[in-house]
């Protein structure tokens, strides 16, 4: 049995985490690749140190000294090279930083140095070989993903190292230079390699034991999720559910490799297992709440709009000439409303509603603000009847204004549009009737 086993910024920050960390991998001698993130902060009051590395490098940017920032960030290693004892340095490497910090080599290369020597450390901690991300992940000229490429590169190379350490979050351009992902970036590096060598199992740790079936600051103590499908994680994920980056679900998705959730700091417990499909059922008829604040719609209508032929397309086609992407688009007879968000709309709102005006000749068009998006996921949901029912009357209950719900073809998820003043109060009402209720 091969794992591949990924730990986040929080594990790391420290050489008394790095400890944790070598105990855990030490303990399984299936955990044979290992992708480690940035240190991350060691108390409330610390700084990560990928946030130290862009503020240091936006003073090289700016042609200012940043040599006293570097080598705070040196110090920062150097603390936890010291702790574990290691007969390791990394001057050598600060001095490359440094000239190409001056070299102004970018901003992702910047960035990317947190994993990099993260990954130095820990290949030498474990014994276990080093191999540079930027050799092994590609990203096309335009800045996209290559997955085929990287999962020929990352194959071919690992078929020769019986274990390895391999930093997450960043790979290279065509010309060599480096590429990030976007922040969460290592939760996706572990999926490609996974895939890479066709694991039995993709271990993802960090601070938490798994998921929980909604927020923790709205409401206290949740339960955790013990089994979760790939499809029901996507959608609480999008919808702002933040222990696993969702695009890290694609790579292993094709190889139908599962995900286990594990707490570095609670390593006995069994966290939350990702899967493609499960018979298992869930504890609840629903999996998980999440949401997010921050959209408004366009309300668009016309009478016998459902006979217009082309009439949907003209009102998306003023959003898309804007590049305003969408979240939801219900519908009715006489009726649309477009969802999006609010930041991203509301600087080009005027140009998108003439465009409408121009394009489908609406009889009234009206835009609300302030609203949030709440995605009910569960797939228990398709053998329940009276889901949403039970959702409505809950909300009706909590004095809780519908502004939209919005049911998948799947039938795994109802969204619910409210206003943001009623975003906590909606999700504990929601909570309430599903789960309360069944403890």
């Amino acid at each position: 049995m091969k794992k591949v086993v990924k730990f986040g910024g929080s594990s790391l920050a420290s050489a008394e985490q790095f400890k944790k960390v070598g105990e855990i991998i030490k303990a399984d001698p299936d955990r044979v690749y290992v992708v480690p993130s940035a240190p991350g902060k060691r108390n409330s009051k610390d700084t990560k140190v990928t946030d130290m590395l862009y503020k240091t490098y936006a003073l090289a940017e700016d042609g200012k000294d940043f040599k006293k920032q570097l080598s705070d960030i040196k110090a920062r290693y150097d603390e936890i090279i010291k702790g574990l004892g290691l007969k390791l340095s990394l001057s050598d490497e600060f001095k490359t930083i440094e000239k190409n910090f001056k070299e102004k080599a970018g901003k992702d290369y910047a960035a990317s140095r947190g994993e990099y020597l993260n990954g130095i450390i820990m290949a030498a901690y474990l014994g276990y070989e080093f191999i540079d991300a930027a050799t092994v992940v590609a990203f096309d000229k335009n800045g996209e993903f290559d997955g085929e490429k990287t999962n020929k590169l990352m194959g071919k190379k690992l078929e020769k190292h019986e274990r390895a350490v391999i930093p997450g979050f960043y790979g290279a351009y065509p010309d060599g230079s480096v590429k990030t992902f976007s922040r969460g970036g290592s939760d996706i590096t572990g999926s490609i390699v996974s895939r890479a060598i066709k694991a039995d199992v993709y271990e993802n740790w960090t601070d938490v034991s798994g998921f929980l079936v909604t927020d923790p600051r709205i409401i206290d103590k949740p339960p955790h999720i013990e089994t979760i499908t790939y499809t029901e994680l996507r959608e609480l994920a999008y919808m702002g559910a933040g222990v696993l980056h969702e695009d890290a679900i694609f790579p292993v998705r094709k190889e139908g490799i599962p995900i286990n959730i594990r707490n570095t700091n609670k390593p006995e417990d069994p966290g939350t297992w990702i899967v493609e499909s499960t018979a298992k059922k869930s504890k609840y008829v629903i999996t998980g709440i999440a949401g997010k604040k921050g959209f408004c719609c366009v309300n668009v209508l016309k009478d016998q709009m459902n006979s217009e032929v082309g009439f949907v397309r003209k009102v998306l086609q003023a959003f898309e000439d804007q590049n305003i992407s969408i979240e939801h688009v219900p519908s009715g007879i006489d009726t649309m409303t477009v969802f999006v968000q609010q930041d991203e709309f509301i600087e080009k709102e005027q140009a998108v509603v003439s465009e409408i005006h121009r394009l489908a000749h609406p009889d009234m068009l009206e835009i609300e603000s302030d609203l949030a998006l709440i995605a009910v996921v569960g797939r228990g949901m398709k053998s329940t009847r009276g889901t949403a029912g039970r959702i409505f009357s809950a909300l009706a209950h909590a004095s809780v204004n519908v502004r939209m719900i919005d049911q998948g073809s799947s039938e795994l998820n109802i969204i619910i549009g409210v206003e943001t003043r009623d975003f906590e109060k909606a999700i504990r009402a929601i909570y309430d009737i599903f789960v309360t209720t069944q403890i």
